[in-house]
């Protein structure tokens, strides 16, 4: 056993795509659970480091375990479903909680073979629907991988002790949430939790004049979905009509290659107003919220989609916890966000920049007048969270 003395309770959360430091996984859960004593951590999913086990920069408390690396379609896929199966047998932990659904059937399988084994499903996505929608696959191959993937998360959720929801709008869309008990299901939105020893900005981002560069900032997962030409597209046109031009950086993963080389030849193309940070590889969370803290205006450009469309991105509870000013598609569940803090408006992407947009800009003052919203972080999830577990831990 990793650690010095024997601990009450040792947790395990696990992905295979996530990085150990996943803003969610690590970020969120992990630093809340480590917050008690008596308590031994360890994150498991996608590592820099090789196959390995090392210290986790937070703490003694806290342990990351690389079980993946490469494409995600790989045959890397099968041999993470082994290192996890080893981690199982080495750590014993008195839970996990899983963020994969690739590991449910194992995580069954090691409940089903020990005395007081417990674990909790975290549900990020909906993933079949994502499968059934997204053309990843065609045909039968993506009718049988949506069947197949609902039917072993309909048994996982009944086996779990309980289950998580990103998202308040999966009770309704997933079939097997309303025969639950209601006390063994539990909504944990994607809200921001400062690193430790981030220092939160004490005043919103302000546009600047007119005179000046308007820094862009388009992050997170890049991809035709998520709208990053949208974002590049509304970039070029505010470069051009804004009188002090306009800079977009891209700062995020982009795990299509063929869409990463069309990106990497259009930033050569047009340096002067356009930066692209990894693309290739992963890119550590605080490089992401040090562009947050250096840009005038956040981009959520996303593609109208069944996968997102009642999902709110963790990027906007990202840019409103430091007072970042929002353009975003038009998305009933985001315009009450940015409504309610008056911290941005919504545009068309498809259609040219249009004057109600660039005069509303221009108006320096228009946003977050009540100051830096405090509702968007995570402490108040984070005690949800210490509420569940209290329950039957």
């Amino acid at each position: 056993m990793l650690g010095s003395g024997p601990p009450q309770l040792v947790v395990l959360l696990a992905s295979v795509l996530k990085p150990v430091d996943d803003t969610r996984m690590r970020g969120k859960f992990a630093e809340t659970l480590v917050s008690r004593p008596h308590t031994q951590i360890h994150v498991a999913g996608q590592g820099a480091k090789g196959y390995e086990t090392y210290p986790d920069r937070g703490g003694q408390r806290i342990y990351q375990h690389s079980i993946f690396r490469g494409a995600r379609l790989s045959l890397g896929r099968l041999a993470a479903q082994w290192r996890y199966w080893r981690l199982l047998q080495r750590l014993a932990p008195g839970l996990v909680i899983v963020h994969a659904p690739e590991l449910l059937p194992l995580t069954m399988l090691w409940q089903k073979l020990g005395p007081g084994r417990r674990f909790i499903y975290d549900i990020r996505e909906n993933y079949a629907l994502n499968i059934f929608t997204q053309q990843v696959y065609r045909g039968l191959t993506r009718r049988w991988l949506a069947a197949g993937l609902r039917w072993v998360e309909g048994q996982a959720a009944h086996q779990a002790a309980a289950i998580i929801l990103a998202e308040a709008s999966y009770a309704d869309e997933l079939p097997f949430v309303p025969a639950l008990p209601p006390c063994r299901v539990l909504v944990l939105e994607n809200k921001y939790q400062p690193a430790l020893g981030e220092t939160m900005p004490d005043r919103p981002t302000r546009i600047p004049a007119a005179t000046e560069t308007m820094r862009l900032l388009y992050s997170g997962t890049i991809s035709e979905l998520n709208g990053v030409w949208e974002a590049i597209a509304f970039a070029q046109q505010l470069h051009s009509a804004w009188p002090g031009g306009a800079h977009l950086t891209i700062v995020g993963f982009c795990q299509q290659p063929a869409l990463l080389r069309q990106i990497q030849e259009k930033v050569a193309q047009d340096a002067a107003w356009l930066t692209l940070v990894g693309g290739a590889e992963l890119v550590p969370h605080a490089r992401i919220v040090a562009e947050i803290n250096r840009n005038h205006l956040g981009l959520l450009p996303y593609r109208p989609h069944p996968s997102t469309e009642r999902c709110r991105p963790t990027k906007l509870f990202e840019y409103l916890a430091h007072g970042l000013p929002v353009i975003s598609s038009p998305n009933a569940l985001w315009q009450e966000l940015l409504h309610q803090h008056q911290a941005g408006v919504s545009t068309d992407f498809t259609q040219p920049l249009d004057a109600t947009t660039l005069a509303y800009l221009l108006k320096k003052d228009n946003f977050y007048p009540f100051g830096l919203p405090t509702d968007v972080l995570w402490a108040a999830e984070g005690k949800k969270l210490w509420l569940l577990l209290d329950s039957f831990v």
